[in-house]
């Protein structure tokens, strides 16, 4: 599956420890690492202004990440309920490289009521469960 990653998973991923490192691990093994020039362009930003990440660091990630696919801008928006054009911008991103799922902690992305066709957005949450979902166990009968 395609999988596209908004910065806020990314810089949480790379950042901090918890739930977007393993996501991100769960990803690059099992399905296809998707990303975008924007999102590339804010996580430098945010590693190294609220994270305070070492500029040769940032480079490692941003080299790490370029290794996978990044889809250049968009040349068209989508006609999304989105208040922020970063935010149209990543699901732009995402929907022209034909990610299948954008995972996002934006509350005003996964709030939206008209999702575009063919983009499932999720939290880290959300897709983790979904991705390390298992078959119910039986009860054992006495």
């Amino acid at each position: 599956m395609r999988v596209f990653l908004d910065t806020n998973v990314l810089a949480s991923a790379f950042g901090t420890r918890g739930l977007c490192v393993d996501v991100l691990r769960v990803i690059l093994g099992e399905h296809e690492l998707v990303t975008g020039e924007v999102v590339i362009e804010e996580l430098r930003r945010v590693l190294s202004r609220k994270f305070g990440v070492p500029a040769d660091t940032v480079k490692e990630i941003e080299s790490f990440l370029c290794g996978y696919h990044v889809e250049p801008k968009p040349r068209e928006l989508p006609n999304l309920n989105l208040s922020e054009r970063a935010d149209l911008m990543v699901v732009g991103s995402a929907i022209t490289a034909k990610a299948e799922v954008l995972i996002t902690g934006d509350h005003e992305m996964l709030a939206l009521k008209k999702k575009p066709e063919g983009l499932r957005i999720v939290s880290p949450r959300e897709f983790w469960n979904l991705a390390t979902r298992t078959a119910p166990r039986k009860r054992l009968q006495n």
